[in-house]
């Protein structure tokens, strides 16, 4: 009998392996976030192996290899702070390749555990950038060790358009699970979830109202970068990704009201995932408690909440960093426009441009704020 080793990668045995990310469950959530008979439908990203990027991990190194980019045995290199690395680890297992995770400090020792345990070589940058934090500095160590090992790749999931199309798969499985979509809540880093379900659901929907999903000191839709606590969302950079025509509004989210969230919907619901999933159904939450009640609201969650045991869920960790204070306020601060002011808390802006757009905008795309890390 063959070891499971030998199994994986055989053809079936990748088969098998690529065919475990998809197909994952929706949960109708309500009370306490949604009074009764009012709520919106969470689909749980975090049933895939390692959470929602197993699909652009994947996605994304197999069209490399189709076009000859990423040649065979090629070693795949990539700067992430934790989800992509997962998908990517899973990617180089399906198709034998070796991967390097260029990573910082602020990634969780489990997940540093994790990703060893599945194959990848995890690369700790040990300072930050002077003017671009950790994320620049993790990005010129890839640039460094992309140099240093021929025929290797970057997948690039800021620009990278196949990081996009790898959500087409997830936004027909909405259509099919929900029949009809009104509202759909994204959390937004790199920008390919949102870019990529919107797209898709508004075909089929044109009066689809998209909501975006942002943290607190991130620069994506106008707003200064400030050192971020939470991981998985927001950007010190301009993802050339994030699709701002698809959006109706944003919303930014404070730590603290994000793990308020969370800790609610583990209570009452039991599912719950990081600072996203906190983040997307406080926002939800409120859509469904001010829309008709018969809208029909889906919020993507992206991943569980095993991760995030040391901090969302650590008494310890929330007391030391004040996210054990007061819930979230019953309704969001509305701005007129993205840079009107620097926002402290749950706050929505219902005007969404390219902040490149904005009067004043500095830079690039590849244009590094000040800032400690970025998307997942």
């Amino acid at each position: 009998m063959q070891s499971s080793t030998k199994a994986a990668t055989t053809p079936s045995g990748r088969s098998a392996l690529s065919g475990l990310v998809g197909n994952t469950p929706l949960l109708r959530v309500s009370e306490p976030l949604a009074p009764a008979g009012r709520g919106f439908w969470g689909k749980l990203e975090g049933f895939n192996p390692g959470g929602i990027k197993d699909r652009p991990g994947l996605h994304m190194v197999e069209r490399a290899r189709a076009r000859g980019d990423l040649r065979p045995g090629g070693r795949i290199i990539e700067s992430t702070s934790g989800t992509l690395g997962l998908g990517l680890a899973l990617a180089g297992m399906v198709y034998g390749h070796p991967v390097t995770l260029v990573t910082d400090p602020g990634l969780e020792l489990s997940m540093t555990r994790l990703l060893t345990a599945y194959g990848a070589q995890v690369n700790v940058v040990s300072e930050p950038h002077p003017t671009g934090g950790w994320q620049q500095a993790r990005r010129d160590r890839v640039q460094r060790l992309l140099e240093q090992h021929p025929g290797s790749w970057c997948p690039d999931q800021y620009s990278n358009p196949d990081n996009v199309a790898a959500y087409t798969p997830l936004a027909l499985e909405l259509a099919s699970g929900m029949g009809h979509i009104d509202v759909l809540v994204c959390s937004v880093g790199t920008g390919g979830h949102s870019a990529g379900v919107s797209r898709v659901l508004r075909q089929l929907y044109p009066e689809l109202t998209v909501v975006g999903v942002d943290t607190i000191g991130s620069t994506i839709f106008g707003q200064p970068a400030r050192p971020r606590l939470m991981r998985g969302l927001g950007s010190s950079i301009y993802p050339r990704n994030v699709a701002y025509e698809n959006f109706s509004e944003v919303h930014w989210v404070a730590p603290h009201e994000a793990v308020w969230t969370c800790r609610q919907l583990a209570a009452s619901h039991y599912a719950t995932g990081g600072w996203s999933v906190g983040a997307v159904a406080l926002v939800a939450g409120w859509l469904a408690r001010t829309m008709p009640a018969d809208a029909r609201i889906v919020a993507i969650f992206p991943d569980g909440p095993q991760r995030y045991l040391g901090t969302v869920y650590d008494d310890d960790y929330c007391a030391a960093h004040g996210l054990l204070e007061s819930p979230p306020a019953p309704e969001p601060e509305l701005l007129g426009c993205l840079d009107e002011k620097e926002v402290t808390r749950w706050t929505r802006c219902t005007t969404v441009v390219d902040p490149l757009t904005l009067q004043g905008a500095q830079g690039a795309s590849d244009v590094e704020a000040d800032a400690p890390e970025e998307d997942r």
